[in-house]
């Protein structure tokens, strides 16, 4: 990360304008307005309270355990593939986690550069040490994007939500918007269980709809499989995700023994950016 990459991405989120290197650590536009840079290499222009945590430290610890063991890595491989297709030379995350999908996904060499964003201050950090050629944003979805239009040839949402009207501003023309969103039978077992919260039985309808004025859906792709795991991943499991925030990891009681089939089942859609959208008003 340097200051001038990530000033490269940037936009004043007070007055729309471009940030740029103004002093050592800090970022600013040419109205007067002005930006600490972490000292661990990453932005916050969270503007105002917001509704939404971000994963806690706790719920990223349990994500790297569980990514790093290996039962997630048929997406990771799904998505590197789907993105070098596009040989893209910026990619932006949105809802970064712990960068485990962007850093498989940056193509190698010197030109591909990508910024994780997320809510989460804690995940931030973590991306931008998975990858040296990654930049990061904490920044709020649902706000006006401190992003410039066409920052990005492609954007990546992995389990993250939308905001369409932001995603084609801040696309280039022709860029491609890659999402996963979970089946109606992932993790079934555990919600069966009463260990993983239920979810909307109509996720992929209900993507569909959201993006079709701003997006064409270009591609779909279905990626289930069933793993075997013992209590420790199952655990994991539980509290790197959104049951976590329902239930405390400490409440979960496991039998130490126990191995248990879980369907893991995603899909993963390729959305175009339309040309024109008559309901987009550019910032």
């Amino acid at each position: 990360m340097s200051l001038q990459t990530l000033s490269e991405w940037l936009r004043c989120p007070n007055c729309f304008l471009p940030l740029t290197h103004t002093a050592e650590l800090r970022l600013g536009c040419r109205t007067g307005h002005s930006f600490d840079v972490n000292k661990r290499g990453f932005i916050n222009l969270l503007t105002g309270s917001s509704k939404f945590i971000g994963d806690s430290v706790t719920m990223l610890d349990a994500r790297a355990r569980f990514l790093a063991a290996g039962w997630y890595e048929p997406l990771q491989s799904a998505i590197q593939a789907c993105i070098a297709e596009e040989h893209p030379n910026r990619i932006l995350d949105v809802g970064c986690g712990t960068g485990y999908y962007l850093s498989a996904a940056l193509p190698p060499g010197d030109e591909a550069r990508a910024l994780g964003m997320d809510i989460s201050p804690t995940a931030v950090s973590r991306t931008i040490r998975s990858h040296d050629r990654v930049d990061g944003l904490v920044a709020d979805v649902w706000s006006p994007l401190p992003l410039k239009g066409a920052a990005a040839d492609v954007i990546l949402n992995v389990f993250a939500p939308r905001n369409a009207a932001e995603f084609h501003r801040v696309l280039r023309p022709g860029g491609l918007l890659l999402v996963v969103i979970p089946r109606p039978s992932h993790l079934r077992e555990l919600r069966q269980a009463g260990l993983a919260v239920q979810m909307q039985a109509d996720k992929a309808a209900h993507l569909r709809s959201s993006l079709t004025s701003w997006f064409a859906q270009e591609s779909h792709q279905q990626l289930d499989r069933t793993v075997h795991l013992p209590a420790s991943e199952i655990a994991s499991l539980i509290g790197m995700g959104p049951s976590s925030h329902h239930r405390a990891a400490s409440s979960i009681v496991l039998d130490p023994a126990l191995m248990q089939d879980v369907t893991i089942d995603f899909d993963i859609f390729g959305f175009r950016r339309r040309e024109t959208a008559s309901c987009i008003t550019e910032a």
